[in-house]
């Protein structure tokens, strides 16, 4: 973490006190069933958001955000957080920043004023979670820095209500706990109902290749939002608390009178509910045809029943398949309406894959591909500065 310590005292000009760090994600199989109350199944990657802070007089919160070209500073005081409608990255600190002081409050206990300095490495915009991880790491460093005792989960739960409720994003709740308490070397397999995880260990001989379609997207600008209420419709309609409960049966048996668009999304979670469930089993008795299998119907359904993809991912898609023949899986992750795809694949087919979408990706789309390999790294975690 010598970077963003070094970052810090070069703008603060005195040293931090704590460090934060946690990770982005990617999601292997399960999508859009987190609000749902369903099951994921991601894991955390080896890129990270980390964060310097110091404790300081009074109850400014002053903020360095080494990535940002412009607006890379933001000022503002506890008692009067509001949302900066102009620079994005700066609702993400004031919404945690928030959450955390009412859970501090709950404490009997108030925060004070603070320097942070920000820096990651995680991609943006490409659906894997830098949003969570700048929130986690912040949080982790501000737990630590005022002995709040906060649990992993706990500040998951924060940082969910950071998007829900300050930044404007219904997202669930997968990409915060993932960033909070994951397990090296193992995907987590999470119920979104009651937040038990279990952890699935990645195949030994087996690389996870995620690649950046460069098809930016953005979830606050709508389609995510409507997908969800699209979900709460169908649930309603088939007098279920969320599409969790829905079965197959039920979901044909009773559809008469439900919008066919609110069927299809419907459908897709329910789908998407059994095959993550089967992901993490086949997983687990290393039945690697099966995964691939499935994570080729989970793309098919993203693509045709929740439609989040676009062309330049269906062409991606296609593209790392036939290269794969057979040997490994392919799929979108994230939120959809571009972003990433995820391949899990030997590790003596990661060069050839990458070489044949190098050259028939930007082909078909005029698009570059980025190629980023990763493990599965450990949740996020604080340390003081001795």
């Amino acid at each position: 973490m010598q970077p963003i310590r070094n970052l810090f005292e070069q703008h603060f000009g005195t040293s931090p006190q704590w460090l934060g760090r946690a990770p982005g994600r990617v999601n292997l199989i399960g999508e859009h069933t987190d609000y749902n109350d369903g099951f994921v199944l991601p894991c955390a990657i080896d890129f990270f958001t980390e964060v310097a802070i110091r404790c300081i007089d009074g109850t400014e919160v002053r903020v360095f955000a080494a990535n940002e070209a412009e607006h890379s500073d933001d000022r503002f005081e506890l008692d009067a957080i509001t949302a900066d409608v102009n620079v994005q990255w700066r609702n993400y600190v004031r919404g945690m920043v928030l959450m955390l002081g009412r859970a501090a409050a709950h404490q009997g206990r108030r925060l004070g004023g603070m320097e942070i300095a920000i820096h990651g490495n995680v991609p943006q915009g490409g659906g894997l979670s830098s949003s969570a991880a700048l929130e986690l790491a912040l949080g982790c460093a501000i737990n630590a820095a005022f002995s709040l005792g906060l649990s992993p989960t706990e500040l998951a739960k924060l940082g969910q209500a950071c998007e829900n409720q300050f930044v404007g994003c219904n997202c669930g709740i997968m990409d915060q706990l993932i960033s909070a308490s994951a397990n090296s070397q193992h995907l987590s397999l999470i119920d979104c109902r009651n937040l038990e995880t279990r952890s699935v260990p990645l195949p030994t001989g087996y690389k996870l290749l995620i690649i950046n379609s460069n098809v930016r997207r953005g979830l606050v600008d709508g389609e995510y939002n409507l997908r969800r209420a699209q979900c709460e419709t169908a649930a309603s309609h088939y007098g279920v608390r969320a599409l969790r409960d829905l079965s197959l049966e039920q979901l044909f048996a009773d559809a008469d009178g439900l919008d066919a668009t609110a069927f299809r999304r419907a459908r897709h979670v329910v789908s998407e509910n059994l095959r993550t469930l089967a992901c993490a089993e086949a997983l687990n008795q290393q039945d690697m045809q099966r995964v691939f299998k499935l994570m080729s119907e989970s793309h098919a359904s993203m693509r045709d029943d929740f439609e989040i993809t676009v062309p330049a991912i269906d062409a991606l898609v296609e593209i790392v398949s036939d290269a794969l023949k057979g040997q490994g899986g392919v799929r979108m992750t994230g939120g959809g309406f571009g972003g990433c795809v995820v391949a899990l694949l030997p590790d003596a087919l990661l060069e050839p894959v990458k070489a044949c979408v190098s050259k028939a990706y930007p082909e078909q789309t005029g698009l570059v591909p980025v190629f980023i390999e990763t493990g599965a790294a450990t949740g996020a975690q604080a340390q003081p500065i001795i």
